[in-house]
């Protein structure tokens, strides 16, 4: 079943003949540029989006995975920050983030002559809440991971029978996703985020988000870790960091990392 849904995919992509992938560099985006080469060669384009709200390092991760596969790769700047529809963080924030990709990306298309923008949605994020999607619909874009049904997991098991060495590289939305539904986005704010996540990932641990809220940052980590961290880390040392960053409270959410965490406010209030 695997390896027909793989079919269905060269198969869509062949029909289209030309595509710009809008390219994150995460695992999805990844898979539909390696697919998109292999079939199209250089006749697929990989268009990744800088913005505050990207970290550094994923900016490069995305350089060096289209290198690896060969696909051709360009970086354009979006200002999403420059919409206070945006900036002001309601519960469709990703609406006006997409809009203003696929604006970007659709003149790129047009002008270059792809006539298809693809992106690298798949089955199971149709089922999340993913506003975001609609304005990427609206603006025409395709995603053919969920046009042939390909799920998460799928994705990630057709990336390692490609070769792809970033397989399970965990999900990295982009840093606006760490604040609560009505609390302003500021560059200043990503940055600190960004800064601590960093911090954390320099230590050697992958799987996790820095949650912010006010002044107080929020560490999620899977629950299998927590213990260890809290046994083995120089908490004092992780306090102190992230006070330099401009935070004043450092917290551990004894949950857990859970992916989509900040959206069960919504779950709430649609249950009442």
């Amino acid at each position: 079943m695997l390896l027909q849904k793989l079919e269905q995919l060269r198969t869509l992509l062949a029909e289209m003949e030309q595509a710009l992938i809008a390219y994150s560099g995460g695992i999805d985006s990844t898979l539909i540029a390696k697919v998109a080469y292999d079939v199209l060669g250089d006749r697929a384009l990989a268009v990744t989006a800088d913005s505050p709200s990207l970290m550094p390092e994923d900016l490069e991760d995305a350089r060096i995975q289209a290198a690896e596969i060969g696909i051709a790769h360009e970086v354009v700047n979006t200002h999403e920050m420059d919409n206070p529809n945006y900036a002001s963080n309601p519960v469709n924030r990703c609406y006006f983030c997409k809009s203003e990709l696929h604006d970007t990306l659709k003149p790129l298309a047009l002008e270059r002559g792809y006539p298809y923008v693809v992106d690298g949605v798949n089955a199971d994020d149709l089922r999340d809440y993913r506003p975001g999607i609609q304005a990427a619909k609206e603006r025409g874009a395709r995603s053919p991971l969920a046009e042939v049904g390909i799920s998460k997991l799928e994705v990630r098991e057709l990336a390692k029978s490609l070769g792809l060495p970033w397989w399970n590289k965990p999900a990295q939305p982009c840093l606006s996703s760490r604040f609560p539904y009505g609390e302003e986005i500021t560059v200043a704010k990503l940055q600190r985020v960004g800064r601590a996540e960093r911090y954390l990932r320099d230590l050697g641990l992958q799987n996790l988000r820095v949650r912010s809220e006010g002044d107080t940052a929020r560490i999620e980590l899977p629950p299998e870790q927590i213990k260890e961290f809290v046994l083995t880390t120089d908490l004092p040392t992780v306090v102190t960091a992230f006070q330099s960053y401009g935070f004043l409270y450092v917290t551990l959410d004894l949950e857990g990392f859970r992916s989509g965490k900040l959206n069960q406010v919504l779950q709430i209030a649609n249950s009442k």
